[in-house]
């Protein structure tokens, strides 16, 4: 059991010296709670070693040093797949590659630190008990740095904890509050686990309510059908990275991704990102004719995964809308949000980059808003690559066009290639993501990969198909696309920031307020 009461100077000591060490180790562990294994009520545990951790800590700098170390092991952990791309397909030294997984991890744990050094500060200032701590600060504030993390220098929000939650109860809070809010409350849930832990078991019944409170939330429609449902076509051609690229195995790609386009016809035909591994400028003077040819002639919709050139040094990372009847006239999508390192290259960073044997570069970013396609009564709005770790960006996008009266995206497409990181655990994490994305803006999310996880989620964050990964195929189904607001999609992370600030703001003025 743990404990609430005053330490005595050998518990002090223990806690002061191997707290840092079981934070790491809590860190590592929490990763089980995500894709592939899925165990949340690990994570929960976790973060629950985590929050009493921290508020048995007597200083501030103790507090961030413990929340630096829990997180650094998540994220090294949760992410050490970017050593694939950098080490087995960029060519980088073994060792500059992992110290670079590293220094990123190390990064992203500074907000962890930066969130528990404030609650420390908090409770001090407050004189909280531990409940307080537990219930009232850590949750909110764990919350915050989470979103910090997702925000600054363009974000990195991969495995924010309420990912965790695609399969557990908490799910049903997604179309209110987000993957950040569902954060918020499984701190909330883990705090309470460990006050029962501490002999205070009534604060299961908090624990439980939250949980519960879920089940009929996961019920509620929030979206209702629109037209009806279309078949779609997802085609991951499993071209082998290190081949991809290579100048010699381009006419094998664009032989295969034509053959596997006009074998069937499907309402919509959908390709991973850049299954054209050239400019859409460079193809063939009859490539895109035959393609066009077969889709009237079928009354097919394809969405093309193709880079695009808008002049000397301005290339888009673009996906290419074909209708029956539009001939070589594409309706276009360009990514927005760009990879650092990836798709832009921060200032200072060329050395980095140059280091690996990639095609990397500059490309020019997308607009915010851009108008869905349309296939068969259905409007479908892509979304590249990591993407769609933006859930606010893509609510924004629904958002903008239902107050303006203009057709309202009632489908999401996924296009990647993530090819890059091997047969590793980026492949179901990135698959859970997509989940969350369904369960916040209640549409289905169609996946067209490369190598996978090729699928379709329906609106309630449901994987309905999948294709095997690292296999050539073609996934078939039937999907009915969604219309209708989520109070996400209208509030975005607005609900859940605001609530947090309201509340620790109120919490440190009243801490002003207190006599001495």
């Amino acid at each position: 059991m743990l404990s609430d009461s005053k330490s005595p100077a050998l518990s002090s000591w223990a806690l002061s010296r191997f707290a840092p060490l079981a934070a790491l180790l809590a860190g590592i562990a929490a990763v089980a709670g995500f894709a592939p294994l899925g165990w949340w009520p690990l994570e929960i545990a976790s973060l629950a070693l985590l929050s009493w951790l921290v508020s048995q800590q007597v200083s501030a700098v103790r507090s961030a040093l413990v929340g630096w170390c829990f997180s650094f092991g998540w994220m090294a952990a949760g992410v050490y797949w970017l050593y694939i791309s950098m080490h087995d397909y960029g060519g980088m030294p073994a060792l500059m590659a992992a110290a670079a997984v590293a220094l990123l991890a190390a990064w992203m744990a500074a907000y962890a630190a930066l969130a528990m050094w404030l609650a420390t500060r908090l409770r001090l200032r407050l004189s909280a008990s531990t409940a307080t701590a537990l219930l009232l600060i850590h949750p909110p504030l764990w919350m915050l740095g989470e979103w910090l993390r997702g925000w600054i220098a363009t974000g990195f929000p991969w495995l924010a904890s309420g990912y965790a939650h695609t399969g557990s109860p908490l799910a049903g809070y997604a179309p209110l509050v987000g993957v950040y809010g569902i954060g918020w409350l499984a701190m909330l849930v883990a705090g309470c686990l460990a006050l029962a832990a501490m002999r205070r078991p009534r604060a299961l019944i908090l624990g439980a309510v939250l949980l519960i409170a879920g089940l009929p939330l996961a019920r509620i429609a929030w979206t209702e059908p629109q037209g009806k449902p279309i078949s779609v076509r997802l085609l991951q051609g499993n071209v082998p990275q290190e081949m991809k690229f290579n100048p010699e195995q381009v006419p094998a790609s664009l032989a295969l991704y034509r053959e596997m386009i006009t074998e069937a016809r499907a309402d919509l035909i959908a390709t991973p990102e850049t299954a054209m591994p050239i400019l859409a400028q460079q193809l063939p003077p009859d490539y895109l004719e035959s393609l066009t040819s077969f889709l009237h002639d079928s009354k097919s919709h394809l969405v093309l995964g193709v880079p695009v050139s808008d002049g000397p040094n301005r290339y888009a990372n673009s996906a290419l809308g074909f209708g029956p009847d539009s001939g070589n006239h594409a309706w276009r999508y360009d990514k927005h949000h760009l990879v650092p390192f990836g798709e832009f290259i921060p200032p200072g960073a060329r050395w980095f980059v140059d280091m690996m044997n990639i095609p990397l570069g500059d490309f020019t970013r997308g607009d915010k808003l851009q108008p869905p396609f349309e296939a068969s009564g259905q409007w479908i709005m892509p979304n590249i690559c990591y993407e769609d770790l933006f859930g606010e960006e893509i609510a924004d996008q629904i958002a903008a066009a239902h107050f303006a009266k203009k057709p309202e995206p009632t489908m999401l497409l996924n296009m990647s290639n993530i090819a890059w990181f091997g047969d590793s655990i980026a492949l179901p994490q990135h698959l859970q993501i997509s989940q969350m994305r369904a369960l916040e803006l209640r549409r289905p999310m169609l996946r067209a990969t490369n190598t996978g996880a090729t699928a379709v989620i329906d609106a309630r964050g449901q994987v309905q198909a999948e294709l095997k990964p690292f296999t050539r195929g073609t996934l078939a189904a039937s999907v009915q696309g969604m219309h209708g607001l989520t109070p996400y999609i209208v509030m975005g992370n607005a609900l859940p920031v605001t609530a947090a600030l309201l509340l620790l703001g109120g919490m440190w003025l009243a801490g002003r307020r207190k006599p001495a």
